[in-house]
């Protein structure tokens, strides 16, 4: 699914929308998800899962082709836990 598919759902599913207006304001939702997340703050959104970002710490690796080690930098990463509902809801169950 793409962003212009939400944008779609979103016009036919609230109505009252232009296509402009629905957009808009799926473009602000990403916006104000992107800035929660930026910020090191987590995302609960029931019934659906949380968003977390976590601080990767520096660490050994090696290069695949070479074998030559190398240091991986530290790094935030996004991580997403599904809710129960969500998850009983892709299994097919009640």
């Amino acid at each position: 699914m793409t962003k212009a598919d939400i944008i779609d759902r979103v016009c036919e599913r609230v109505g009252g929308f232009s296509k402009k207006e629905a957009a808009d304001l799926v473009e602000s939702v990403f916006d104000v998800m992107k800035a929660t997340l930026e910020n090191g703050e987590k995302i609960k959104i029931s019934g659906f899962g949380n968003f977390v970002v976590r601080e990767k710490k520096p660490r050994p690796g090696r290069n695949p082709q070479t074998g030559t080690e190398i240091m991986i930098e530290a790094r935030r990463v996004l991580t997403f836990k599904p809710s129960p509902v969500l998850k009983s809801a892709l299994n097919g169950e009640a």
